[in-house]
């Protein structure tokens, strides 16, 4: 039954919001519905099942990425890859839903074939294409999820490494220069992609 105030968006909206506090494994239709205050046989009315909700966050991640396939390959496959950093950085807890939920619905596909076409302008096959889009996502996805990911089953901060200067000279002078910082994420970052990007091209 339709209700009055309810909709896709402000379910989906709903569903964010209960991830991001309490992580995708939390996310039931029941839950979601008493998050609404509403059954959750109400919310199929919008949604028809979990599946359709979990593809709906997918594609939410997806909208808020840039992606402009115009000028040099590089520069906006670039510019995509800080873009979904920057999407996932905003809602970690979707990590474990985006690394393994692949991209079905009309509104993702169309975002995939849209960059896929650019690349085959430049000359790659269209399974080179995909597996350059996927090969950027998967990178991302693993850097943030070492960036902001958390140990399932430890709620704590994590542990400060335990070295001997003497024995473990370099990683001692790269903690001194502030690895595990976030500006140590940012520049490691950019660094691995910067040398993906460059061994990536048409075969």
């Amino acid at each position: 039954m339709k209700r009055a105030g309810l909709s896709r968006e402000k379910i989906l909206d709903a569903a964010l919001d209960l991830v991001d506090r309490d992580g995708i494994a939390a996310l039931s239709m029941r839950r979601l519905g008493k998050e609404l205050g509403v059954e959750a046989m109400t919310l199929y009315y919008y949604l028809p099942n979990k599946d359709a909700v979990l593809d709906g966050l997918v594609d939410r991640t997806l909208a808020g990425v840039a992606v402009r396939p115009e000028g040099p390959w590089r520069e906006w496959g670039r510019a995509f890859a800080l873009s979904l950093r920057a999407a996932l950085l905003a809602h970690p807890a979707l990590l474990p839903l985006v690394a393994t939920r692949p991209v079905s619905t009309p509104g993702g596909l169309d975002t995939v074939e849209r960059v896929a076409r650019a690349l085959v302008a430049e000359r790659f096959s269209p399974t080179d294409a995909l597996h350059v889009i996927t090969t950027l996502a998967t990178f991302v996805i693993g850097q943030v999820l070492a960036e902001a990911g958390r140990t399932p089953g430890h709620d704590g901060p994590d542990p400060e490494p335990r070295f001997d200067p003497a024995r473990h000279p370099v990683v001692g002078q790269a903690l001194a220069a502030g690895l595990g910082t976030a500006r140590d994420h940012e520049d490691r970052f950019t660094y691995a992609l910067d040398a993906l990007l460059s061994g990536l091209a048409p075969r």
